[in-house]
């Protein structure tokens, strides 16, 4: 089992490239849109700023301590966003999914869902994991429905858990889903899906 692959995902709704520095044109473009840096709650790249961070989770993917992808539109072939895995623990058989973001104009496609997806999929089935984990900031509101959406159960909050660059201090609201509970996911993304084509 090799946690670290960071090979392609894809399905008709998303594709999941292997994250490069090529994607950053059309990060940087998704990132724009609304200004979504800007949100105080949440470590999203700006433009600015989006190669670097392209360059930072290369690096840790190189360490081995995070998988990252670029989120594309299949339609359009053009990255809308990242996501990756994080908190790496094969002999625990577990992992996070995390520093997830989705440009504005490609939320409420279902790429996110389909995105979360492939994820599980390849965490569950192919990495045998007892557990897939998420985390969300307690203000971020939107994150929290959508990982509740995807079937994940609230662990617990981990209070003053990070103090960020704006001054604030995090506290962190943790999901998980288990072994046990993957059918029951699946069947609920399955069918959200399929009504995106009806």
């Amino acid at each position: 089992m090799n946690f670290t692959d960071a090979s392609l995902r894809e399905s008709q709704f998303v594709r999941l490239e292997p994250l490069s520095a090529t994607h950053h044109e059309d990060l940087a473009a998704a990132v724009e849109t609304d200004e979504l840096w800007k949100t105080w709650y949440t470590h999203i790249p700006s433009p600015s700023t989006m190669e670097g961070e392209i360059e930072r989770r290369l690096n840790l993917h190189t360490e081995g301590r995070i998988v990252p992808w670029a989120i594309i539109d299949p339609v359009t072939s053009r990255a809308v966003g990242m996501t990756t895995y994080l908190n790496l623990e094969p002999a625990n058989r577990r992992l996070e999914i995390g520093s997830t973001w989705v440009g504005s104009k490609a939320q409420g496609t279902g790429i996110n869902a389909a995105a979360k997806m492939l994820l599980l999929q390849r965490a569950f089935e192919e990495l045998g994991c007892i557990a897939v984990e998420f985390r969300a900031h307690w203000h971020n509101h939107q994150s929290r429905r959508a990982i509740e959406r995807l079937g994940a159960k609230q662990d617990g909050i981990l209070r003053n858990h990070t103090i960020f660059e704006n001054g604030t201090v995090r506290d962190t609201v943790v999901f998980s889903i288990v072994e046990a509970e993957r059918p029951t996911v699946k069947f609920g993304l399955v069918e959200r899906l399929d009504a995106l084509q009806r």
